[in-house]
């Protein structure tokens, strides 16, 4: 089977392009001949290439320029036909728009990755929804029943993202000590993170406000974000940073922008934060799990497939800055029950691997090309 994929984005900004890179890196040998077209260019359309991977740039440009759309189709429709493709996948809503026509053209079945958590307020969601399609992957059940309550009703299938479960494995990682004096991060004390892009649906402003409740009871504590800029809310580092002195916590809190070592930051630190409001899945959570990280994440959405309140984790509701201090402090008050919980959370992340992923993704595309 050859499966066209669709792609908007070049650059890996965040999990919806990891999940893209991971499929195509570790998808060999599964009977897939996989073909890319990127509606962008940028670094992951070159790395694709450097890997043997049929690769191709439509450059589709902004979607208010409407006199590129259909030349954009065209060359879509085009690529495929020519490659003898099988099916046409987009891997976000943005590029259905263009590939549904496209297969349509082509005369081979489409379906699309929803990677986030649809509703009808939102005129992407519903748009895309209404686009003929054989089928829709979600990433969590969440999503997955949120995208049923769209219409028209399309087919779902839930594809659990996986993580690098070897790049994330404790033991091929120095210490937390040692990565904290490469790292340049305090010595002493407990170290609290979180990782993502710098959104405010993200959460980082919650731990921030956490901060001072914690220092009350542990003043040696330090507080870490790893994370870049988004396009979207340049803003969101600038607002971080007046909360940030407004709370006087200038010196107890770390702003590291964007990191390529990521595994490394996340085993300096002794709690990791996963504070998304309805987080559709949540990759970082699954990697704090890997490292056997005791993890706080949302009570909503995609964390509560993946955590066990109190058995593998510890959930807490969104904008909840006091329910958020009471559970890192819990975790603070009591080690054993940290460690515990954190040994359970290194054993429940087998069926979140990259090789699972790959499978279930090529096993629910199989699903959904068998219904007419």
């Amino acid at each position: 089977m050859k499966i066209a994929i669709v792609m908007p984005l070049a650059e890996q900004r965040g999990g919806s392009e990891l999940l893209l890179w991971q499929l195509i890196r570790y998808g060999n040998n599964t009977g897939v001949d996989w073909l890319t077209i990127f509606l962008e260019n940028g670094s992951m359309l070159s790395q694709f290439q450097s890997w043997g991977i049929e690769t191709y740039l439509v450059s589709a440009g902004r979607l208010r320029e409407f006199h590129r759309f259909i030349p954009t189709v065209t060359q879509i429709a085009s690529i495929v036909r020519k490659s003898g493709a099988d099916m046409l996948f987009s891997w976000m809503g943005k590029a259905h728009l263009y590939s549904s026509l496209a297969a349509k053209m082509a005369g081979i079945p489409s379906l699309w990755y929803q990677h986030g958590m649809p509703t009808s307020q939102n005129w992407m969601d519903s748009i895309v929804t209404m686009l003929p399609a054989r089928g829709i992957l979600a990433c969590s059940k969440a999503g997955g029943e949120a995208q049923t309550r769209m219409l028209p009703l399309r087919p779902v299938r839930v594809v659990y993202p996986g993580a690098d479960l070897d790049r994330f494995d404790f033991n091929r990682l120095s210490s937390p000590k040692e990565m904290r004096r490469k790292l340049g991060l305090p010595n002493h004390g407990p170290l609290i993170g979180i990782v993502g892009r710098l959104q405010r649906w993200k959460g980082m402003h919650v731990l921030v406000e956490a901060m001072p409740r914690i220092l009350e009871s542990y003043p040696d504590s330090h507080c870490v974000v790893v994370g870049g800029k988004h396009d979207l809310e340049p803003d969101y580092e600038d607002f971080l940073k007046e909360q940030i002195k407004v709370l006087g916590v200038d010196t107890k809190v770390t702003l590291a922008g964007l990191q390529r070592n990521v595994p490394e930051w996340m085993q300096a630190m002794d709690i990791i934060v996963h504070a998304s409001d309805n987080e559709p899945f949540g990759i970082v959570i699954i990697e704090a799990m890997a490292l056997g990280k005791p993890i706080v994440a949302g009570d909503t959405g995609g964390p509560t497939e993946i955590v066990t309140d109190e058995v593998n984790g510890l959930l807490a509701p969104y904008g909840n800055s006091d329910a958020l201090a009471s559970a890192i402090l819990r975790y603070l008050d009591n080690p054993e029950f940290a460690h515990r919980v954190g040994l359970a959370a290194r054993g429940s992340t087998d069926d979140f691997s990259v090789q699972a992923y790959v499978r279930n993704f090529i096993k629910a595309i199989d699903d959904l090309l068998m219904i007419s």
